[in-house]
């Protein structure tokens, strides 16, 4: 029996100024890629398929900061996938690599003409590149699909165009887009954004310490800040929970607290059936359903008795989607 092939590995450049080691003359699919969702997985087969065919790596060109922070000076973009967890999701797809460049004032003021020359020409040397229909680039995103098709031309690398990717499962057709996404989950709508996514929408944090009030009312629970960005509605969710890779059931609450303290909205999540000490770690949520929207009590006793009640139903929304797997 022939030995088995070593594991695929997959490499990320950060602004290289020549094509990287191993993802020489790529095929390049171009995007920010926020959410890895079931658009971009569209992008990405084509990406794969014309790699395979052409007998070139398969890779993203991406971008961070997102250009909309940059030009806000701030995180102002609702991210579905931030940086840190990006490339985990690409790599999710198979492809060969990431090649992250720094969206930054230079990168910003070049015409189109000058990114295709000086970027994909000079600096990767591409052999084709991938985009979706709606895709736009360089200073005042004066690039559009037509421009880098004929530039392709011009340059000798071809260049695919993906058509709108919609979403056959929803009652209204959409285009599946970033923006879909951040819309369903600003309406709390966590099981329709995880439609549009292929998967649970998750963050990813470091445990905060709290002012510990879950642990004397009988629920402590891993505190995690959200970028100021984060829009997801307010409220309890039913939600799965992965420590070191172990994955536990949970109920989660992200609010301000009205109750207690109406302060900065928080993420806080009571893992089932763990005990351990989470503080300073880095865990994943993943937002299965959402229970209720967030509400004001009269008392802490009205609190924890409400917060019991959410507990069995996101055992049970839980039960349900473990008996349906």
């Amino acid at each position: 029996m022939p030995p088995a092939s070593p594991p695929r590995k997959f490499l990320i450049a950060v602004d290289p100024q020549t094509p990287p080691a191993g993802l020489e003359r790529a095929v390049l699919a171009i995007g920010n890629f926020d959410g890895a969702h079931l658009g971009h997985r569209a992008v990405i087969g084509r990406t794969k398929r014309l790699a395979a065919e052409l007998g070139a790596p398969s890779a993203v060109l991406t971008f961070e900061p997102h250009p909309a922070d940059f030009f806000a000076g701030k995180p102002v973009v609702f991210r579905l996938t931030p940086k840190a967890v990006k490339a985990r999701a690409l790599e999710e797809f198979g492809l060969d690599g990431a090649i992250i460049l720094t969206f930054d004032a230079h990168l910003a003021a070049l015409s189109a003409e000058e990114f295709v020359s000086k970027v994909l020409v000079e600096r990767l040397d591409v052999a084709a590149i991938v985009i979706g229909w709606d895709f736009h680039f360089g200073k005042g995103r004066s690039g559009s699909p037509a421009f880098l098709r004929e530039a392709g031309v011009r340059y000798g690398f071809r260049v695919d165009i993906i058509d709108k990717v919609e979403a056959a499962e929803t009652a209204q057709t959409e285009a599946i887009s970033s923006t879909a996404i951040r819309r369903a989950l600003e309406a709390g709508d966590v099981e329709g954004a995880a439609r549009l996514l292929g998967r649970d929408y998750a963050i990813v944090g470091t445990v905060i310490p709290g002012q510990k009030l879950g642990r004397t009312l009988g629920v402590p629970t891993a505190n995690i800040a959200l970028e100021p960005s984060n829009r997801l509605a307010h409220g309890i969710y039913a939600v799965e929970v992965f420590v070191d890779g172990v994955r536990f059931g949970g109920v989660a609450s992200f609010g301000t607290r009205p109750t207690v303290d109406d302060g900065a909205p928080l993420l806080e999540t009571f893992l089932f059936d763990f005990d351990g000490d989470l503080y300073g770690r880095a865990i994943e949520v993943a937002f299965v359903r959402r229970i209720r929207g967030e509400q004001k009590f009269d008392s802490l006793d009205a609190l924890v008795a409400e917060m019991g009640r959410d507990k069995e139903k996101a055992r049970a929304i839980l039960a349900e989607r473990a008996a349906s797997a």
